[in-house]
């Protein structure tokens, strides 16, 4: 019982940290119908801006984590602005393009920072102690960050007028045009949130991983999986998502290799888009 209680409890920031770098992917690639390939790689941009400010600069990890998240989603209207504008509705282009991207943002990083890995101190130091279960805090920060983006991006797209416009462009783009909404302001503020999601989330999972160019390919299939069994457009989906498959690796991982239990969790998530290919929280179907 005591194995059991602490995987689900180590499930439990599993799920946090795979929710944080799988938000952004599902405002991008589930709402907008953009492959964004280099999503892994704008998480790998906020990690580096954000053991930058701390290391060198000194700054404090939140503000850090912040400028990680403004920085990246600057970035990420630029690439908008100049790149992604150009291929809506160009699935393959889309995909050829971003995935072109992820190299240009790795050799670049490797010309800035060589090819060694970076770290970051963990903010926030110590661990909670119950019996034989031990829970740092920093683990129990990340839960509490992952629900409150949670919040935030659910008031952002169910209580504001924002929200609003862009689940009508999401729903049918055609007529939220006709009706005088401006369509390309929306698309570049939504890609550009969803980058900054992914800087934010590279900045929080700093501490806890090793920082190098191609971090972000360790991210990019999870995030898709989450996103695809949670729903394409349904935020609380990718929690649910997220929370289901960390659950499921880590919980078996204890009583078997972790690379079994990751084999026999992609073959229920299978089985499950087979039947269910909307996804677990899918949403009315977008025209």
């Amino acid at each position: 019982m005591g194995l059991f209680l602490s995987q689900l409890i180590n499930g439990l920031s599993n799920s946090a940290i795979l929710f944080i770098v799988a938000i952004g992917l599902v405002i991008i690639f589930g709402m907008m119908d953009v492959v964004n390939m280099a999503h892994g790689d704008f998480i790998m941009l906020g990690a580096y801006c954000g053991v930058t400010l701390i290391n060198q600069l000194k700054l404090p990890f939140a503000v850090a984590a912040i400028c990680s998240f403004l920085f990246v989603a600057f970035l990420g209207a630029v690439v908008e602005q100049v790149m992604i504008r150009k291929l809506y509705g160009k699935v393959a282009e889309t995909l050829l393009g971003t995935f072109a991207l992820t190299y240009i943002f790795q050799q670049v990083i490797r010309l800035i920072f060589g090819p060694e890995d970076q770290h970051m101190a963990i903010p926030i130091k110590g661990s909670f102690t119950s019996g034989k279960i031990t829970v740092p805090y920093y683990n129990i920060f990340l839960i509490f960050i992952a629900i409150a983006i949670l919040i935030v991006t659910l008031l952002l797209m169910y209580k504001t007028s924002y929200g609003v416009q862009l689940r009508a462009v999401t729903q049918n783009r055609q007529m939220a045009q006709c009706l005088g909404i401006d369509t390309a302001r929306i698309d570049r503020i939504t890609f550009s949130y969803g980058c900054g999601l992914a800087g934010l989330a590279g900045a929080l999972i700093a501490p806890v991983m090793s920082i190098t160019p191609g971090m972000g390919t360790t991210y990019i299939v999870d995030s898709f999986l989450v996103v695809v069994l949670g729903g394409l457009n349904s935020v609380i989906g990718t929690f649910g998502g997220a929370a289901v498959i960390s659950e499921s690796v880590t919980l078996m991982a204890g009583y078997m290799s972790e690379t079994t239990a990751k084999l026999l969790v992609f073959v229920v998530i299978i089985v499950l888009i087979r039947f269910k290919p909307q996804g677990l929280f899918s949403s009315k179907e977008r025209r």
